[in-house]
């Protein structure tokens, strides 16, 4: 099928590109997920084993996505069915970027849902429902709001609705601009609730649990999850930087830009602790209620505060900011393939990914309530299953796909003469990409399998 290389759009800075690399990473998981997993790890000592695993597993694979979509030029399927070509390899290698595209297609469609309740929790914050509420009363104020399929259809279309517009409007224009402003927005927002942060009570014994190390709580399960983190933090295995690779001039030096965009998606996670912890340690809450901690306990905690409101509007703005960056992303792949192998321009393309999308995420909202019953796998909702399928399963396997395909099916001298490494530099990388990382994902899939 002949692609429309016409309408194939490029960054316009590298700055835009490592902002809209680093909005892909940073999402819901960073700002709850990450900052507990760290305070309930061994605090320190578990950065440290995270930042050991994003470097040597999860930057290899993002520079293979990178690498595979820029020499291709294309969607993600057709550009690594064109660099297999290249290496005189199987086209069978294109399930690489099949697999990362419906991947991407299916965690949108419930990442959508949750995005629409960070929406809602903006209004319920700003119109003062947290104030003096009680636990019960928060939990009673998330789960009526989830049993309420109207409500969550209106607010998971608003969030579909942002997410299309800015997509719509292209590579420069609108994933580019969005998160030049959308990024330093979110770590702004952040700043300042650290900085309130700083001024409670809790605020010390927050970076105790944060930074103090603990290595009786390095486990290998606590290894593991280091390791499955970093693979999943950096937007791995769904398309997404395969489809921002494409996009890419020869002038940026991959491994840098990688270098710089590990860096920045760990010190936002690190910043979102730094604001959430001071919040519940002052008000003597659970540290590991997980994504309750966001619906349930901190609406609680605001309520109690002075300026809570603000306090909370701030906070599901950063929170709704952190999902639109990754929303977008997610639906870029999807859109791209449809711009270049059908008759339609971007809007079209765009607008139809969006449709599809929003069309599925309607069997997530009413798994939450009316399909409640209803079970795709065995005891798991429609959303749950969603969510078990992709992370379990699609992520991390069309993971592998790439750094095997870098690895071991590309052309080495050209991957290293890319890369501008020789000698032992070149001798490292080959050991990062060629075992050390494809070993680390197996080892993540088939330990995820039985957890």
């Amino acid at each position: 099928m002949t692609l429309k290389a016409s309408s194939h759009g490029q960054w316009s800075s590298k700055m835009g590109f490592i902002l809209a690399a680093v909005g892909s990473a940073v999402g819901l998981g960073n700002i709850w997920k990450f900052p507990y997993m760290v305070g309930d790890s061994g605090g320190a000592a578990f950065v440290l084993v995270y930042l050991l695993c994003v470097f040597l597993i999860g930057m290899p694979i993002l520079v293979a996505e990178w690498m595979i979509g820029r020499r291709g030029q294309h969607n993600p399927i057709n550009s690594v069915v064109k660099v297999a070509e290249q290496n005189n390899r199987a086209k069978v290698w294109g399930l690489i970027g099949v697999a990362g595209t419906l991947g991407a297609w299916l965690i949108l469609s419930f990442y959508s849902v949750i995005g629409g309740w960070a929406l809602s929790y903006i209004g319920f914050s700003g119109a003062g429902d947290f104030s003096g509420i009680s636990p019960e009363g928060a939990g009673e104020l998330f789960s009526n709001f989830l049993g309420s399929p109207g409500t969550l259809l209106g607010w998971h279309t608003a969030f579909m609705a942002l997410v299309v517009v800015i997509v719509a409007m292209g590579v420069s224009n609108g994933l580019e601009r969005a998160a030049k402003l959308l990024m330093p927005a979110l770590v702004l927002l952040l700043l300042v609730l650290v900085v309130y942060g700083i001024t409670t009570p809790g605020f010390a014994d927050a970076m105790a649990f944060m930074f103090q190390p603990d290595l009786t709580k390095l486990t290998g399960q606590t290894v593991l999850a280091a390791l499955g983190h970093a693979f999943f933090t950096l937007s791995l295995g769904m398309g997404i930087m395969l489809a921002y690779g494409s996009y890419l001039g020869e002038d940026v030096n991959l491994l840098k830009t990688a270098r710089t965009v590990v860096i920045l998606d760990t010190v936002i996670a690190l910043l979102a602790g730094m604001a959430i912890f001071p919040v519940v340690f002052t008000n003597g809450l659970d540290a590991s209620a997980g994504p309750g901690l966001i619906f349930v306990t901190l609406p609680l905690a605001f309520g109690q505060m002075g300026a809570g409101s603000i306090l909370g509007v701030l906070f599901f703005i950063l929170l709704v900011f952190a999902a639109l960056t990754s929303a977008m992303s997610l639906l870029e792949p999807v859109v791209e393939l449809l711009e270049e192998r059908t008759p339609m321009n971007r809007i079209g393309a765009t607008l139809v990914a969006g449709i599809a999308t929003w069309l599925l995420g309607i069997a997530s909202v009413l798994s939450l309530n009316l399909w409640s019953e209803l079970h795709l796998l065995p005891g798991m909702t429609v959303f749950d299953s969603l969510d078990y399928l992709t992370s379990k399963f699609m992520l991390p396997l069309t993971g592998l796909g790439a750094i095997v395909f870098l690895g071991w099916a590309m052309n080495q001298d050209s991957v290293l003469k890319e890369l501008q490494l020789s000698g032992g530099q070149a001798t490292a990388w080959q050991l990062a990409s060629r075992y050390i990382a494809p070993i680390g994902v197996v080892i993540v899939f088939i330990s995820s399998l039985f957890s």
